[in-house]
């Protein structure tokens, strides 16, 4: 079929305004900025800023993935709303708030606990606040993994047998907030990695966690496996979503076998059961 010059011009012409078109909605998808409107306390929050934009939140500037992405933590006390800051490359600077819904967190007693593990002696102080700078120092830094956008999955299943964010009573005696999910299992159950990342701390046998392991799963957040009895990875080693990384076990301050999976935006806990309802 021939087609004339004047239909050649005018089927021209309607491709070069379609492809202005795509031009236009591409550039309007890269400078748009998407957050969830509410989270609960406890939340990752996962958003989409315009590549190479600068973010604040929380006094700390997000780095951000080369299409956009960026991710932050609330607090179990948070309140309020999460204040986000972004300028664009060239553009003016924008706030985005995010409601923080309030939670319930009941007590929640524990009995049973090895009594040193509740009030340690004073010969352990120097070991306590030693593990703890160690377990600290691992958490300032992350790196530019990308395995906390993958939709995590549950290290090991079994019955949630505590809580994040409940107000933890040891023995009569009050303790702090529990910082993650604790999961029923029986011992030897094999550990498995809910995302991709890497071992930023390995140690069979700290005081009050027993074998202890944090994988680092990019921009700030990390997950922390309590209580193991076999640790399968060491410090440096990259693990895949599904890798097992150790065995369950009742070390450190446990009354039975069961993991405790917590979960971190560098210093601030979130909720790993948040993080495994975004679905997947």
């Amino acid at each position: 079929m021939r087609f004339s010059p004047l239909a050649r011009l005018s089927t021209y012409g309607a491709i070069l305004m379609f492809a202005l078109l795509c031009r236009v909605a591409t550039a309007q998808a890269d400078d748009e900025v998407v957050l969830p409107s509410q989270v609960q306390q406890g939340a990752m929050v996962i958003g989409k800023v315009p590549p190479g934009s600068r973010v604040v939140y929380d006094d700390r500037t997000l780095d951000v993935t080369d299409y956009g992405t960026i991710v932050f933590g609330i607090g179990r006390d948070a309140s309020g709303s999460a204040v986000v800051e972004i300028t664009p490359p060239g553009g003016t600077s924008r706030r985005a708030q995010v409601a923080i819904i309030p939670r319930d967190f009941p007590v929640e007693r524990i009995n049973g606990v090895p009594p040193k593990t509740v009030s340690p002696p004073a010969a352990v102080a120097k070991r306590i606040a030693r593990e703890r700078a160690q377990v600290t120092k691992a958490r300032v830094t992350s790196n530019d993994g990308l395995g906390f956008a993958e939709h995590f999955i549950w290290p090991v299943r079994g019955r949630i047998s505590g809580r994040f964010g409940n107000q933890r009573v040891y023995n009569g005696t009050p303790g702090s907030a529990h910082s993650g999910m604790d999961i029923a299992a029986s011992r030897g159950t094999p550990v498995k990695a809910p995302a991709a990342g890497t071992v930023v701390l390995a140690e069979p046998d700290l005081y009050f966690t027993g074998g202890t392991i944090l994988i680092d799963h990019g921009y700030g957040i990390g997950s922390n496996f309590l209580h193991l009895s076999q640790l399968d990875v060491a410090v440096g080693d990259t693990v895949a979503q599904g890798e097992v990384i150790g065995e369950v076990g009742a070390t450190g301050r446990a009354t039975g076998p069961h993991l405790h999976w917590g979960m971190t935006w560098f210093g601030t806990r979130i909720d790993p059961l948040l993080v495994l309802e975004r679905g997947g």
